[in-house]
């Protein structure tokens, strides 16, 4: 695949909310059946401020909510690309771990996903953000110490839970200077013993970035972990925005 090279699909109206958006196809992609990246794309398309996130079906039924808002919150434009993931626990886990709740457990495939997302980021005279909401939230973070394509990283509840992801944090640098962290202060309030370390993991990655130099904030929202996830990543990408 030529990075960039693409076939747009302009105009298609949202089934959901019935806006318009654009559906690219980026080169191949084995955890979509159709063997293709797929990629919705909001905003203007001719911004240089492109924001790129991972999403599944959920998303994108409240996703014209989270446009609205970063519009409303700054007045720089931007791009938004929301790119489809097909296997969430799969394709966002830097590494494989067992099941945590329920019976799927995390494939450890988040190096593939990054592979296509970078061919995104080919246009060098436009700035990156990476970012998203829980387990795309903590890829976002993941991402930002794997390439240094991303201006910013916007992770929205991110699940900083995630066995040994702290560890990482510590013993690698980040390759980005500006990260946004946000939690929910009642998503620690939970029976499942290693999900209620998450406000404890925040905190820890807040101060380990702030300690090295990165240009941080960490936000509380109120509520649990599924409350208005488009609204709080609309904060984290126009504070990335507003930011620079």
């Amino acid at each position: 695949m030529v990075p960039g090279e693409c076939t747009n699909k302009p105009g298609a109206q949202s089934p959901e909310t019935g806006k318009k958006y654009n559906k690219i196809q980026y080169g191949t992609y084995e955890g979509n059946e159709d063997g293709v990246l797929t990629v919705y794309e909001y905003g203007n398309a001719e911004s240089a401020n492109v924001l790129i996130q991972p999403v599944e079906d959920h998303d994108l039924d409240v996703i014209d909510n989270e446009v609205r808002k970063i519009q409303e919150l700054t007045e720089n434009n931007f791009r938004l690309l929301a790119v489809k993931v097909e296997r969430w626990n799969d394709d966002l886990s830097p590494w494989q771990v067992p099941p945590v709740f329920g019976d799927e457990g995390f494939g450890g495939n988040a190096a593939d996903t990054l592979t296509e997302i970078l061919n995104l980021t080919y246009d060098k005279n436009r700035k990156y953000y990476i970012g998203g909401y829980s387990l795309a939230g903590l890829f976002a973070i993941w991402a930002a110490f794997q390439a240094d394509a991303f201006s910013g990283a916007a992770a929205a509840s991110p699940s900083v839970w995630f066995p040994g992801f702290l560890d990482y944090m510590k013993s690698n640098e980040i390759l980005t200077r500006e990260v946004y962290l946000s939690l929910g202060d009642r998503e620690a309030k939970t029976r499942n013993p290693l999900m209620a370390t998450v406000g404890d993991r925040i905190r820890e990655a807040y101060e380990h970035l702030s300690g090295k130099g990165v240009s941080c904030i960490l936000e509380w929202n109120p509520g649990n972990h599924f409350k208005n996830p488009d609204l709080r990543t609309a904060r984290a990408f126009s504070w990335l925005l507003t930011h620079r």
